[in-house]
């Protein structure tokens, strides 16, 4: 296969990478790290087997922090374990039960809010300090995801033009 191609290939699956990393019903980091191994694998270029490893390990880092960092920001806002457990849950049952394209985000801040409830009944606002908490988590989570894709668009960038 021609090189241009594979090139051409390899920098549209880190573009529409990229753009997952904010839409999430694409697979941003995923469809990123699959560029970057086209990249590498497919033709002859001078990038460092190093720099796949490092993003494969910032990809694997980066999905479990995606389920993790939404649960411990919300304890920094005065969330209990319920709230925790409710971000988790909700993520999940959101994924899978919301078919739109912020299903899992719609979940996730329903299951902070109704796990926060389950644990105070008469406390909304706690309630609702902990579904900002959760929602705090899920930005932070993206940006890192979006400098992590963007890391890795200008690294195969690099190679591709210079």
């Amino acid at each position: 296969m021609d090189s241009t191609l594979i090139n051409i290939i390899a920098l549209a699956l880190l573009f529409v990478g990229l753009v997952g990393t904010i839409i999430p019903v694409l697979p941003g980091l995923l469809l990123s790290i699959c560029g970057l191994l086209i990249f590498k694998f497919g033709t002859e270029n001078e990038m460092p087997m190093a720099y796949v490893w490092i993003f494969a390990l910032l990809t694997a880092i980066s999905t479990v922090l995606n389920y993790i960092i939404p649960a411990q920001t919300n304890k920094k806002y005065g969330g209990t374990r319920y709230g925790s457990i409710g971000s988790l849950v909700g993520t999940v049952l959101g994924l899978m039960f919301i078919p739109i394209p912020f299903g899992f985000l719609i979940g996730m801040l329903i299951g902070v809010f109704l796990g926060e409830l389950l644990h105070d009944l008469t406390d909304t606002t706690k309630a609702f300090n902990s579904v900002k908490g959760a929602f705090v988590g899920f930005i932070y989570g993206t940006g890192f995801n979006m400098m992590v894709g963007l890391a890795m668009l200008l690294v195969v960038g690099y190679y591709i033009f210079f």
